[in-house]
């Protein structure tokens, strides 16, 4: 073959896969009209490195097997029973729209009875962890994005280990990802020599293969600790110290967790086994079993009800829960997320929200990680601005807690950011709940936030010099992309 030849060759070839990644940006389902665009723009002004990035990027795809096992498990894992007086007065209430859409994403209904306790000191709460795993007495399941080997990490893992070795049930899910460091570690084989059956969730493997079939950066973001099928822990916090010392320039991590009692750990405990079984674990749908017929310790009275999402789940459930939430306030809502870069549904609602007249806060971190989420989310200053929105940059650390507060009643926290990444590409898992006196609690935190935090206004956002409002700019129109 002549060098003309394969110069002809090579370019068909560029055209036909250039053909193909235009067909699969337009044709496939589940996808925002910004996102074709924006690929449609990559891939005809790059063609080279359009294409490729679609291969890699353009898709959320877990491996076939994958999605075919997570598929049965999620279908055949027992429901816990539903809530009818927690039902009657959810419905009642202003609050009834998210809680029904809720319902709609796992077949999990709301549940009263109810105790839950919280925690805005990350050493605390690591330290109320390790009492309740050294108090468990059949199991203990736990699932973490990052678990680092620093002191709180060994500190829990060292727990994991006591435990397995007085005969407790000891099931762990890492992500492979976020926890790399952990499940490469000394500590990762101590665990497993004491008896903890410990996997990597979304393992890897080899990374070329691992493209070729599916998306690299679909991780497991969901941080779940359920013991005894009595207690649940549910919040924003990873299974490290708050220096981080991966990232100690943006120390500390600011999180919120929180510790529950009562039905909806049994909702917990349903997305832990459908997360274990997924990743090849074995069988434990009979403790879901077992925890439908425990149906009489009712220890509080809050209404919760558990939300998991997914990129294999519902399409674009969280955001829909998220929107619907915000749809619901009629006098304040306040918001605290590290990662701020919404979708339009999510960003008309809080647009709206504000309009209406309702007190909308948001709270985000002034120093964040990713340089490109903090661009993107200030390219939205403006318009949150000019809609009443009142925007705060949390000064001390990273605000990593995810909170959603409305009019004093309901209260959503959880793992999930209000960013893409949450919305479509992780798997994550949300706490919504109807009382008072916890979000009460929780609002007196926001407050205590808002306390350190700068006010942005709008000769703030006026300020940004012309290159750095080109950046921003430029960051919110590739977030469709990745």
């Amino acid at each position: 073959m002549t060098l003309y030849q394969l110069e002809v060759t090579g370019a068909l070839l560029l055209v036909a896969a250039e053909i193909w990644a235009l067909l699969r940006a337009m044709l496939r389902p589940h996808r925002e009209p910004e996102s074709r665009v924006a690929w449609l723009v990559v891939i005809l002004m790059f063609p080279v490195i359009g294409v490729l990035g679609y291969l890699l990027l353009g898709e959320t795809l877990l491996s076939r097997e994958r999605r075919r096992r997570g598929a049965a498990i999620d279908a055949a894992l027992p429901r816990p029973p539903g809530d009818m007086a927690a039902h009657c007065q959810v419905s009642q209430s202003p609050y009834a729209a998210p809680f029904a859409l809720a319902s709609t994403v796992n077949e999990l209904e709301p549940g009263g009875g109810n105790a839950a306790r919280l925690f805005t000191d990350s050493n605390a709460a690591i330290d109320g962890m390790i009492a309740d795993i050294d108090s468990a007495r059949d199991t203990v399941h736990l699932c973490f994005y990052i678990w680092l080997p620093d002191n709180n990490g060994t500190r829990l893992a060292e727990t994991m280990a006591r435990a397995a070795r007085r005969g407790v049930r000891v099931r762990v899910l890492a992500d492979a990802l976020g926890s790399r460091l952990m499940t490469s570690s000394p500590l990762w084989r101590m665990m497993r020599e004491a008896g903890v059956e410990a996997l990597p969730a979304l393992p890897v493997g080899n990374v070329l293969w691992t493209m070729l079939r599916g998306r690299v950066d679909l991780r497991n973001h969901r941080k779940v600790l359920v013991i005894d099928n009595r207690i649940a822990w549910c919040g924003s916090q990873n299974a490290a110290d708050p220096e981080f010392r991966i990232k100690p320039r943006f120390a500390p991590w600011v999180d919120i967790m929180t510790r529950w009692e009562g039905p909806v750990t049994r909702q917990c405990q349903f997305l832990f086994a459908s997360d274990w079984m997924a990743e090849g674990g074995d069988d434990v749908s009979p403790l879901l079993i077992d925890a439908c017929e425990e149906t009489d310790e009712r220890p509080g009275d809050i209404i919760a009800q558990v939300i998991g999402t997914g990129p294999t789940l519902t399409y674009a459930a969280m955001t829909a829960c998220f929107a619907e939430l915000i749809h619901s306030a009629r006098r304040e809502l306040v918001i605290s997320t590290p990662y701020f870069v919404p979708d339009e549904q999510l960003l008309y609602a809080l647009l709206s929200t504000a309009r209406r007249g309702v007190d909308t806060v948001l709270i985000v971190p002034a120093r964040n990680d990713s340089r490109f989420v903090a661009a993107a989310c200030r390219s939205y200053y403006h318009a949150l601005l000019e809609a009443g929105v009142k925007i705060h940059e949390y000064r001390p650390g990273l605000l990593h807690a995810k909170t959603m507060a409305v009019d004093g009643q309901v209260t959503m926290i959880g793992s999930a950011n209000l960013d893409r990444r949450s919305f479509e590409l992780n798997y994550e898992n949300n706490i919504l709940f109807l009382d008072p006196a916890l979000t009460s609690a929780i609002r007196a935190t926001q407050d205590h936030w808002i306390a350190q935090s700068v006010p942005i206004t709008a000769a703030t956002v006026a300020g940004y010099s012309l290159p750095r409002r080109l950046w921003q700019n430029l960051a919110a129109m590739m977030s469709p992309l990745l």
